[in-house]
């Protein structure tokens, strides 16, 4: 096997994996969290070859974030290991997005300065985002379902860009599945507000 075909197998692989975490995800599973740290492992080696460096740095981050967030939902339980999910409020919704912002921007002025990214801004929003949003998916916070869809759109673009067709297929799928994980966990938040009112 070339070094070209063992990547694309890595990809593929990262792909699937990406697949079950996000299904797993929509229904609060806690058991999404050991595919999705399978899946950055490999997209660290995906993204540093196709000189993303800041998404796969991202990767590294979302190893720690991810095992994290599985002792946090572990912790909060659930019944069958479903999780509750509630909304920011307005306040903190600014916060994160001035934040995730000014991150995503400062981000991307260091990396066109300061290495050969093929495209430092683009590849920072996502990472920004992406940042922000797997904070809040630890927190089980509806708007990461918002942050990972924005964040998807671009990384379709980005990926079909650079040639990572398997990759971009993977964040369409996501896209739909980030689409039915928002009506989900909003459905989850309704049932439970009608759930405390009649008890």
């Amino acid at each position: 096997m070339t070094f070209e075909q063992w990547m694309v197998t890595l990809e593929w692989t990262a792909a699937g994996l990406g697949v079950i975490n996000i299904a797993l995800l929509i229904f609060r599973s806690v058991w999404n969290y050991p595919f999705g740290i399978a899946m950055v492992a490999l997209y660290i080696f995906v993204f540093w070859e196709e000189r993303l460096y800041a998404e796969a740095a991202l990767q590294v981050f979302f190893i720690l974030a991810q095992a994290w967030g599985w002792w946090l939902w572990i912790k909060v339980g659930g019944e069958d290991n479903r999780v509750p999910v509630r909304w920011l409020d307005w306040q903190s919704r600014v916060v994160w997005a001035t934040v995730t912002a000014a991150v995503s921007l400062n981000l991307g002025w260091v990396m066109y300065r300061f290495t050969d990214a093929v495209m430092p801004y683009a590849d920072s929003a996502i990472a920004g985002a992406s940042v922000s949003a797997q904070l809040l998916l630890a927190f089980r916070r509806i708007e990461n379902w918002v942050l990972w869809i924005a964040i998807d759109v671009v990384s379709i673009l980005v990926y079909i860009n650079r040639g990572l067709y398997p990759t971009a297929g993977l964040y369409g799928g996501m896209l739909v599945m980030s689409l039915i994980g928002l009506r989900e966990w909003i459905v989850s938040t309704r049932q439970g507000r009608t759930a405390e009112a009649a008890a």
